[in-house]
């Protein structure tokens, strides 16, 4: 008999995850999981409450209630209250919906900031930093390989020395998601990396994000509006609308249920999809 693969273990679980801003209700007992070397996607209308999930898994925010667990190695770690430099070095990281460079550094100069803790624990606070012990050294030269791997593996090798805030576009999207990349994460995070690219970008996004999935067997949770990349792309799909979770399951699953066609479509109550 054929062997049946056995399903991917859980990555990150969120419980009844709420977020209120006084009287608004911005995510409201939100539930779900998110495999390992699994691309999740988080979809809604604008307002639903996807990007404020998002800074409650990262640490922006301090949600109002319930329990968010990421699974290193089968062992739960449980992320509520964290900040947001805790939650990155547990193995958590992300991009954002506005891009976030430094613009006036580097390609280059941006991917070894992303690895900061790593050097800073290296340089023991900067004393061996100082003194250039051959620790230091050592863990400079893994930073800039671990950055020129990134911006290889992203496209980007030939911006390496460019100054980000010059690049096109398209680049700086690619660069802030080789940023995150070498703080080697166990979760990627993208808010809305396809906004503003172009059908060839989007499909050229499509092709690195399944890569880094496949390759590198890193977890994606991902917010878009874009539903070419969401639909071609993802395994899993959940769909919020006004804080709540209303649908979830396979692309198919979701394309077709009525609930979603009329979250995004505006339907009155009572009319068929």
């Amino acid at each position: 008999m054929p062997q049946i693969p056995s399903p991917k273990p859980v990555l990150l679980k969120v419980e009844q995850l709420t977020m209120r801003f006084g009287g608004l209700v911005a995510v409201d007992s939100v539930s779900f999981e998110a495999l390992d070397n699994n691309i999740t996607a988080i979809i809604g209308p604008n307002g639903a409450g996807k990007t404020t999930l998002f800074n409650c898994l990262t640490g922006f925010y301090r949600p109002t209630a319930g329990a968010m667990t990421l699974y290193q190695n089968g062992k739960p770690v449980a992320l509520a209250g964290l900040p947001a430099h805790r939650i990155n070095r547990l193995g958590i990281a992300r991009t954002f919906q506005n891009i976030r460079l430094f613009a006036n550094m580097t390609a280059l100069e941006n991917l070894l900031v992303a690895q900061h803790s790593k050097l800073m624990d290296a340089s023991r606070f900067s004393f061996a930093g100082l003194l250039d012990l051959p620790s230091y050294r050592q863990a400079e030269k893994a930073g800039i390989e671990q950055a020129r791997f990134w911006l290889d593996r992203m496209g980007l090798t030939s911006a390496a020395d460019r100054v980000a805030g010059t690049l096109p576009y398209g680049m700086q999207r690619r660069l802030e998601i080789a940023r995150a990349l070498c703080s080697d994460p166990h979760l990627l995070c993208l808010d809305e990396p396809a906004a503003g690219l172009n059908p060839n970008e989007s499909a050229g996004l499509r092709a690195t994000l399944a890569k880094i999935r496949d390759d590198y067997k890193i977890g994606i949770l991902l917010i878009e509006h874009n539903m070419s990349v969401v639909m071609g792309l993802s395994d899993h799909v959940i769909v919020l609308d006004y804080g709540e979770r209303i649908a979830e399951g396979t692309p198919e699953q979701v394309r077709h249920n009525p609930d979603v066609i009329r979250a995004y479509l505006g339907e009155p109550e009572g009319e068929t999809a």
